[in-house]
């Protein structure tokens, strides 16, 4: 089966772009959590639920017979192939307090894995893609990650989960791991974090808990940009996992570091 990624990679443009319009203008004054999830810090607005229905129906428009897996709920599985793996705000916690982290996030995988990303950040007025095979770009000129350095010259991002108790052991972790890089960042936005290693604005990230959504367009955008990406490091009985993204080097220096504290 040939896929046509140069079409699938304009739809997905097409959709980020008219949904981070539409986040960006239409957020209400007023805007308050409409429900939560795994745990009261878990939130959901009634703007990631209007925002993925958008995504959902502008890219049904086109291709009727893919299959979605959106992070509000929207699961199908299609019969072309070609599922679509959507995060409508990744980083809502930051669109709910108006903080500038927050983007819309576009997948579309077949078996084989992902084949093309985009990632709008609708506040810094930027796009980040990617197409299996074909590089990454941001507005569309071309990116790459940063060398390896040492740990003790990486600047390093990373996010914590949502449940006291992994946020408890996430504190721990951060506590050993800061003093032996340059510095940390937390951003909020997963799919950031990635691009922001694919643009080389961070030299490393790394994250446990994370879904499909949150990382399916952002590891495509770093590991076209000639990062490492790991989404499945040390796996725990509640199916969660760490993501490491760097350069191999680093990436490596990186999880034997969090390897020997049992992150």
């Amino acid at each position: 089966m040939t896929i046509d990624t140069a079409h699938l990679l304009a739809i997905a443009r097409d959709a980020a772009r008219h949904t981070g319009g539409f986040l960006l203008h239409e957020r209400p004054a007023d805007l308050g959590v409409a429900a939560t999830k795994s745990s009261p810090t878990d939130v959901v607005t009634e703007m990631d639920t209007a925002a993925e229905k958008l995504i959902i129906e502008r890219i049904r428009a086109h291709r009727p017979d893919d299959g979605f897996l959106g992070e509000e709920g929207d699961a199908s599985e299609g019969t072309s192939g070609v599922r679509w793996v959507v995060d409508p705000i990744d980083g809502t916690v930051n669109y709910l307090y108006d903080l500038p982290g927050w983007c819309v996030s576009i997948a579309a995988e077949t078996a084989e894995g992902t084949l093309i990303g985009v990632v709008e950040v609708p506040p810094l007025g930027e796009t980040f893609h990617a197409v299996r095979g074909g590089g990454a770009y941001r507005n569309g000129k071309p990116i790459r990650c940063r060398d390896a350095v040492e740990p003790a010259r990486a600047l390093v991002a990373t996010g914590f989960g949502y449940t006291v108790e992994r946020r408890g052991r996430q504190a721990e972790v951060i506590a050993a791991v800061l003093p032996r890089v340059r510095d940390m960042r937390r951003g909020g936005s997963a799919a950031i974090d990635l691009c922001s290693v694919a643009a080389g604005r961070v030299d490393a990230y790394y994250e446990r808990g994370l879904n499909p959504w949150d990382v399916a367009a952002g590891a495509l955008i770093a590991r076209e940009a000639g990062a490492l990406v790991t989404e499945d490091l040390w796996a725990q009985e509640d199916g969660s996992t760490v993501c490491v993204a760097a350069p191999a080097a680093l990436h490596a220096d990186l999880e034997g570091i969090l390897g020997a504290l049992h992150a």
